[in-house]
């Protein structure tokens, strides 16, 4: 849901409806139309295969959460239909693709967790170096870590909408999650269980609630787009207040 869908047919990437609509203006890609049974028409765009590398690149960095949808066999082998599945969904702030990443510069996705009264929390993560890190304050304070970091794409929990939207500006590229998600028993148990630890004392981070919840929700936003392989996320850091400028 909320991505545009990269459908593999034969030798080309095919988008459909709105998702056309889009990839054509995004892409600067021919726009066109099919008879669809009942249905009037349904607008198709789509490329090579082999040019996956120029124009994902290009979607993603225009805001867009992109879906590949690819051939799990081989067409000669089949009869019929050949059986297909989403293999990757790349974010904003999640690509392994060397040529969505921009070279000599962090791409973050960060997790904001804010409370009513207290501290909030945000959590950052690098999945291209598995750099991971974690703090909490204040509102003004969590408004300089994002500046500061300038992260590709931010998580946040639904009920928080409009209080997200002032905190980060309308450029952000954000994305909600279940309220469920973002809290610290789930998060706390998200994280003992990528570090293989019985709890967070060792780094340095047990008692930050707010941001345990912020980081356990990056961990479920990477297995719900399938981004399984993360055994490189081994570590969490702490970020002081007094320390960051």
């Amino acid at each position: 849901p909320g991505a545009l869908l990269l459908f593999r047919v034969g030798d080309f990437y095919e988008t459909f409806g709105e998702d056309a609509v889009n990839a054509s203006e995004v892409l600067d890609i021919v726009l066109t139309k099919r008879s669809n049974g009942a249905a009037s028409h349904v607008e198709l765009a789509g490329f090579p295969h082999h040019a996956l590398d120029t124009y994902l690149p290009k979607l993603v960095r225009a805001g867009n959460r992109v879906a590949i949808c690819d051939q799990l066999e081989d067409p000669k082998s089949v009869k019929g239909i050949v059986k297909r599945g989403v293999t990757e969904l790349v974010t904003p702030g999640l690509s392994f693709n060397d040529n969505v990443l921009e070279k000599n510069q962090n791409n973050y996705l960060a997790a904001i967790q804010l409370e009513e009264e207290g501290v909030s929390g945000a959590a950052f993560l690098d999945l291209s170096t598995g750099e991971f890190m974690a703090a909490e304050g204040n509102v003004e304070y969590l408004s300089k870590l994002i500046q500061g970091f300038n992260p590709s794409e931010i998580l946040y929990c639904k009920k928080n909408r409009d209080q997200i939207r002032a905190l980060t500006g309308q450029d952000q590229h954000l994305f909600s999650l279940d309220e469920w998600i973002f809290t610290h028993e789930f998060g706390y148990d998200r994280l003992i269980k990528q570090f293989e630890t019985k709890n967070l004392k060792g780094f340095g981070i047990e008692k930050m609630t707010p941001a345990i919840a912020a980081a356990g929700a990056i961990l479920h936003y990477l297995e719900e787009t399938e981004h399984r392989e993360t055994s490189h996320i081994s570590s969490i850091s702490r970020i002081d207040e007094e320390k960051y400028v």
